[in-house]
Parts: structure tokens; sequence; C-alpha cells
């Protein structure tokens, strides 16, 4: 890294250095290590290093982390090593100064009207240079809303009025396309909620790392310009306005489950959803499409695009979401519906309801396709769905697919009576198998060994009196997570398993809430405050 600095030492323009140190900066930038905060790591490591080297490429590194340093910690580390090589009397060029020092002149927002992407263009100056600073460039920051609002791409241009020239000529010719102002601390209010995000879902293994949204992978953030330039980014976002005190900000909707309800009984009392033949099911379906535009779509359930449509059915579903098969039959249909339905409420002309409902038809053999490979992540036989759900609570899937995960496994799968969950016995069965992971093949109720499927297996047991003090403690949470009593109990593993902890670590952290907690009213604000 100070090998490379020396080379940008010789640059003129504060611009140029800011983009070349926001490169340099972006090297590691999304690099995931299980347990390892590796910006944290090489950023504290570079500042470190840097102080050390007493030479100046070592301060003009100094200088660039100070300025466009994603953390507060090591801008101000940074700013220390500084302090501490210029009392050694050593300088930098003059462009060091002005590192991040920008005025913001203007902001806009370049959308397509289905509202799948908006590119948010922010105009800055040279605050020095002149009274009334000249726009010098312009950042543009992609947020795809189809990815939970993650940054997707960006760059910077000097030309800047060429840039907005090209944008409003588009916007008033197109007519999917819109360009309009947008206040610059409300941009910041957008973008600063883009960032985190972002951060969040890249952000190496970090204990409040999000998930990676369905069908993005780590190399589509961390490749390309988007790594390079988030360093930029966020120190051009911190120079944007705060929002006034008192003044109304951009805030998402929030979605409770009981306007939920009530979003769904609308649909699945319209014209549009008349010909759904099975209400349940059809409900079932709605509940999955409006949880996606809540959770995922910034709180927009009724938004409808051809893009969104992709990303509901053929990524988000089959990576998050288990269906029984008529519901699977029912979706595309069901969707349909809600398109017809929901586009002409939020002012989609009838041609772009048009062009989402082609894209609806024309993804359901794909849909059939990757739903039912077994090799998507949730990928499930329905003999063992069946079995799980032997009350037709669908809400309880994914909880016992956590209680007891060797259901999915052909292990026990020749054995339904002596393994069935649904029974004291059956579920006490499949904790020791889990705990010990070690059987014996039994004797076939005929009286006749056998081999494959006719065989049924019988746990060995334990002799440990601290393995099974652990598995008595497990079993009184299975039995818990399997009637969803209390609700917080799955509410607070999933918040567990969301912070990337594996499913031991999360047994453990629910059991020892479990045996802390003195009635079940001391249990629920413990769970609460897991």
């Amino acid at each position: 890294m100070l090998r490379a600095a020396r080379a940008l030492l010789a640059m003129r323009h504060p611009l140029d250095a800011e983009i070349a140190f926001s490169e340099l900066l972006g090297t590691w930038w999304g690099e995931r290590v299980p347990g390892l905060d590796v910006e944290r790591l090489l950023g504290e490591g570079l500042i470190t290093h840097a102080a050390a080297s007493g030479k100046p490429a070592g301060l003009g590194v100094l200088a660039a982390i100070a300025a466009l340093g994603t953390a507060p910690d090591r801008r101000l580390l940074a700013e220390q090593g500084m302090i501490a090589l210029r009392e050694q009397g050593l300088q930098v060029p003059e462009w060091a100064s002005q590192l991040g020092r920008v005025v913001p002149l203007a902001a806009y927002v370049n959308s397509d009207l289905f509202g799948d992407t908006d590119d948010v263009v922010c105009v800055f100056g040279r605050g020095e240079s002149t009274p009334v600073p000249e726009p010098e460039h312009a950042l543009i920051l992609v947020v795809d809303h189809n990815a939970g609002g993650v940054l997707r791409d960006a760059w910077v241009t000097t030309k800047v009025e060429r840039l907005l020239e090209g944008c409003r000529e588009r916007a008033a010719t197109d007519e999917f396309t819109r360009f309009a102002e947008l206040d610059p601390a409300q941009a910041r209010v957008r973008l600063v909620r883009a960032l985190r995000v972002t951060e969040r879902v890249i952000g190496g293994g970090g204990a409040d790392a999000l998930p990676l949204p369905a069908g993005l992978t780590a190399a589509d953030l961390a490749g390309g310009s988007l790594a390079a330039h988030f360093a930029l980014a966020n120190a051009r976002v911190r120079a944007l306005p705060e929002p006034r005190e008192g003044a109304a900000g951009e805030v998402l909707p929030v979605w409770r489950r009981d306007r939920r309800a009530v979003l769904a009984a609308r649909f699945l009392a319209s014209d549009e959803a008349a010909e759904l033949s099975d209400s349940y099911t059809a409900s079932r379906c709605a509940d999955h499409i409006i949880a996606y535009g809540c959770d995922v779509d910034a709180g927009r359930p009724l938004r409808v695009s051809p893009r969104k449509v992709e990303a509901f059915l053929l990524r988000w579903l089959p990576g998050r979401v288990v269906l029984l098969p008529e519901e699977q039959e029912a979706m595309p249909h069901v969707l349909a519906a809600w398109v017809r339905w929901a586009g002409p409420r939020t002012g989609l002309p009838e041609v772009a309801v048009g062009a989402t409902l082609d894209t609806v038809w024309e993804s359901i053999a794909e849909f059939t396709r990757v739903y039912r490979d077994p090799a998507r992540p949730l990928g499930l036989r329905q003999e063992a769905v069946r079995r799980l759900l032997p009350d037709g609570d669908f809400s309880a899937l994914a909880r016992r697919m956590f209680a007891f995960p060797l259901l999915t496994s052909e292990l026990v799968s020749g054995a339904l009576e002596e393994f069935d969950p649904a029974t004291p016995r059956g579920r006490r069965a499949l904790l020791r198998l889990d705990h010990y992971g070690e059987y014996e093949a039994a004797t076939p109720h005929n009286g006749r060994h056998s081999t494959g499927r006719d065989h049924w297996y019988r746990p060995v047991t334990g002799d440990d009196p601290d393995r099974e003090r652990e598995l008595a403690r497990h079993e009184r949470l299975a039995e818990r997570l399997w009637f969803g009593r209390p609700a917080e109990l799955w509410s607070a593993a999933r918040r567990l398993l969301d912070q990337g902890r594996d499913r031991s670590a999360v047994l453990a952290a629910l059991g020892e809430v479990l045996d802390a907690a003195s009635d079940n009213a001391d249990l629920r604000r413990r769970l609460d405050a897991l």
C-alpha cells in the first residue's frame, strides 16, 4: 500500500487523488472471512504501518484515511498518526489538505417508471476556489430496491452539465423514465440508508452482518466500480447537509402484521382475485407477496415491475420460503392477480401492467424448475414437509425444521414411527440421534433383518452425564419450538441466526435463557432482550 501511495504523491488535483486512494482502500472491501472483521484488521493495520513508516507516502495514506475512511474510529486514528508525522517535519502535496473538502451544490434522482432502481446524482464543487463554487464533479450511486436497497454501482464524472442535460432529454422523450431534483438533505437520508444496508451485507463477517439478499453474491457488490468508489461515496454523503431539525424526513412505512392482513383481505375481496379458486392457498401466497414488498422493497408491497417479479419468483421464494405443492401451483396465478390489482393503484399505465404480466407467465417454467431443484437452499422432500406439519400449521415449518433438521435426511426415512416428531418419544429419539451422531440397526417388526429402507434405527445410548443434561435441556427447548410457546422463542432464534450464528450456538444461547428464567413472563423478557 505504501509503495503504491508513493506514485500518488505526484498527482496535482485533489479529485484524482481521492479517486485513486478510494480505489486503494477498496482493495480489501467485501472480503469475507468467518469470524473476522477484515475491514478493521487491515484498516487499522495500514494506519499503524503508515504512522510508523516516517515517510511522505505514509503521511499521504493517513491523510486519505482521515478524509475517506468509512469508520469514525479509524479516521480519528489516522488524524492522530498525521499529527505525529508532521511533528517529524514531513510534508505532503497541497491536495492532501483538500481531500474531502467539497461543497454540495445539488442533488437529483433518475429512475424508471417501475421504480426498480434509483440513480441518485449528487453534484459537488470545491469551496476554496471561488465564492460561488462551480460544479466540479458528480457522484452517481445506484440503489437497487429489488435487492433490499443495496448499492449496486457507483461512479464519478466531471462532465456534470452533459450528464444532467442527457438525463433531462431522456426523461422528456421516454415515458418510462423519471428525472427530478432532490433536496440534498433528503438525498443524504436515502444514501445513508443504502450505505448502511450495503455495509452490513458485505461487512466482512462482523457481528451485525446481514445475509446477502436472495440472488446476490458478494462478488456482485465487491467487484467493479462500487468497491473502488465506496470510500469516496461515504465521504461525499457525509458532506451532504443533515435534515433540518423538525423537517419532515423520508421515513420508510412500517407494515405491522395487522396492516398487512388488511391489505391481503382487500386484495382477496377484489374482482381481480375472484377467479382464484382456493381462497386459503391464495391467502398464503398473498402473504408472501406482501412480505417481500414490505421487508425487501422498502415497504412498497403495491409496487410491481418485471424485474421485481423475476426477483421474487426466481430468487427470493426459492431461497427463503418453503411452499406446499398447492401453493407452488397457485403462486404465479395469485401473483398475476396481484399485478392486475396493485398496478393501477400505483398509477402504472396499462402497457406497464401488461409487460409485468408477460414476465409472470414467461417465468412459470423457470420458477417450477428452480423451485423444485433439490440443490436449492430449502429444497425438501414433500414427505418431510408432511411429517413436520401433521397439524397443517404451515407457519410452524421453519422453526420445526430448525429444531429437527434430521427429518429432512434419508437416515430416518425408514423408521417413521420411531422418529415421529409429533410424539415425545419420537422427538427424544431424533434429538438423541442429533446429539450423539450414531445409530444402530434394530430388528424390523417382521422379525427379520434387512437392508435399505426396511431398516429402522435405535439411537445409541450415551453414558456422559454432562451430555445427557445438555440433551435434556435441548429436548425441553425443542418441545417449545415444536408448539411455538412462547412466540418470543422463535423470534429470538431468528435474530441470532440473522447475525450469522450457527445452529449449535443459537441452541446454546436459547437453552441458557430457558434455564435462567423463573417463570413464563421472565422467559419472555429475557428472550426479547437476547
